[in-house]
């Protein structure tokens, strides 16, 4: 056996624990805890998160970085794209389409759970070594919990620097452009790419530095463009095909409902794999409970929390309800999962639109991936710098940099497996302290809404 399938071997080994029962119930039945405590009340005032990303309550002068349309938009380019694109493709190949029905549960939950985390994440704000006000599940930990926690805050950030890589973005991005033009127009074969995969690569991380030299605001202003467009041009061409299949809906969500409960489309029946198939390609496709998200939504201006809490609980909805139902719709309509072999990302979901869009099909995705998987290489080099700057502080930020640009070109070339299973694996580790955090400090959230909602007329 090699190197890279001993590590393979390894890796897939530590997926398979990290994201076991306990994971589960901390995730699924932490969510559910806060739900209950809440009443429900996040769900009350989603309308009011119109009217705080309309701007109608931004104020200049609050402290944070970035308003809070670009906070939301800087957490979907996180999450947005490939965790919706190539992640539920992932996700049926692995665990069958009964994993979408977990995915909804991941969701459903995780609306209440982000509302928690991001009003946390402005609540307990701290300063770096820089002395720069930052939120995130680190700075949570350590202002609002106190120096016994503070191993949560470290294990976070140690998490956060492995798992919020470049390379699964880079790898997917850089396979659909040579599955969709260098193949097809003979540039390369599937067996001789290297050299064109690497020149992506590089294109890739100049172009992303271009971006991150202007930090969270240039970030959150690239964010605030380019993700609403793309969502809107997906959401056309992924209900195109719905329509052209509209026969076999009511068969797809039979199919999804059924083997949800069954896991007859795994090998083995093995209903377990698709529960922590759907759960784990949840928490990557919406981040509720892992924690990232707060790294951008901390960062908004507001000297209100609950605002910032009201505004994340969006971002479950758009992206898995909406986004990654209609992946799955596509996926399952056009029976190209049935043929898969192994686990398929992103080319999965190009074969899907290739069956009705012809060879036009991945060029149409190719559109709506490339924008959107930048913006998470971008967001993600910030989260992992907010990682790097707690562990070491800011002098040697470019260090992280220069590091994270190698990885960019490093993931056009690695195998999707290697760098998918340490992806997920760190996510579990991230979602332990984040989830333990939130549910400690859920009582001082359920006073703040209260009080927030009670003197805010229309919320």
């Amino acid at each position: 056996m090699s190197f890279l399938q001993s590590l393979e071997s390894a890796l897939n080994t530590f997926v398979a624990y990290a994201w076991g029962t306990p994971l589960l119930v901390l995730l699924v039945g932490g969510g559910l805890f806060l739900l209950i405590s809440s009443r429900a009340r996040p769900y009350r005032h989603l309308g009011h998160s119109i009217d705080l990303l309309r701007g109608k309550y931004d104020d200049p002068n609050d402290p944070g970085q970035v308003s809070h349309r670009q906070a939301l938009s800087t957490a979907l380019s996180g999450t947005l794209g490939l965790g919706n694109i190539a992640g539920v493709a992932i996700a049926i190949s692995a665990g069958g389409p009964g994993a979408i029905f977990w995915m909804w549960i991941t969701a459903l939950v995780g609306v209440a759970t982000k509302f928690y985390t991001a009003t946390l994440a402005v609540m307990y704000r701290g300063r770096d070594s820089s002395g720069e006000i930052q939120g995130g599940p680190m700075y949570v930990i350590r202002e609002g919990l106190g120096k016994r926690w503070r191993p949560l805050a470290y294990l976070f950030a140690i998490a956060g620097l492995a798992g919020l890589l470049p390379s699964f973005q880079s790898n997917q991005t850089v396979q659909l452009l040579r599955v969709s033009f260098a193949e097809p127009l003979g540039w390369v074969s599937a067996d001789n790419s290297f050299l064109f995969d690497f020149s992506l690569g590089v294109a890739l991380a100049l172009a992303a530095l271009v971006v991150i030299s202007g930090r969270i605001q240039r970030i959150g202003r690239f964010a605030v463009r380019i993700v609403p467009a793309m969502v809107i041009f997906y959401l056309v061409l992924t209900l195109g095909v719905i329509a052209y299949f509209w026969q076999g809906i009511p068969a797809a969500f039979t199919l999804i409902l059924s083997d949800a409960f069954t896991g007859k489309a795994v090998a083995g029946g093995a209903l377990g794999a698709v529960i922590a198939t759907g759960v784990s390609r949840g928490a990557f496709s919406n981040e509720a409970g892992i924690g990232t998200e707060s790294l951008a939504h901390g960062a908004a201006k507001t000297t209100e929390p609950v605002r910032e809490g009201v505004v994340a609980m969006i971002g479950p909805i758009v992206d898995t309800l909406i986004v990654c139902t209609c992946t799955a719709l596509v996926i399952l309509l056009t029976g190209v999962w049935q043929g898969a072999e192994g686990i398929a990302g992103v080319s999965l979901t190009a074969d899907a639109f290739s069956s009705v869009f012809g060879g036009w099909g991945p060029v149409l995705l190719l559109i709506m991936v490339v924008p959107l998987a930048f913006s998470t290489i971008v967001t993600f080099w910030y989260y992992g710098m907010k990682c790097f700057v707690f562990l070491f502080g800011t002098r040697f930020q470019v260090v992280y940099t220069v590091l994270y640009m190698l990885l960019i070109i490093l993931g056009a070339v690695l195998s999707l497996n290697i760098v998918n299973s340490l992806i997920i694996g760190m996510y579990a580790v991230m979602a332990i302290p984040t989830m333990l955090s939130t549910i400690r400090l859920s009582g001082r959230v359920n006073k703040a809404a209260h009080d927030y909602f009670v003197k805010t007329p229309g919320a």
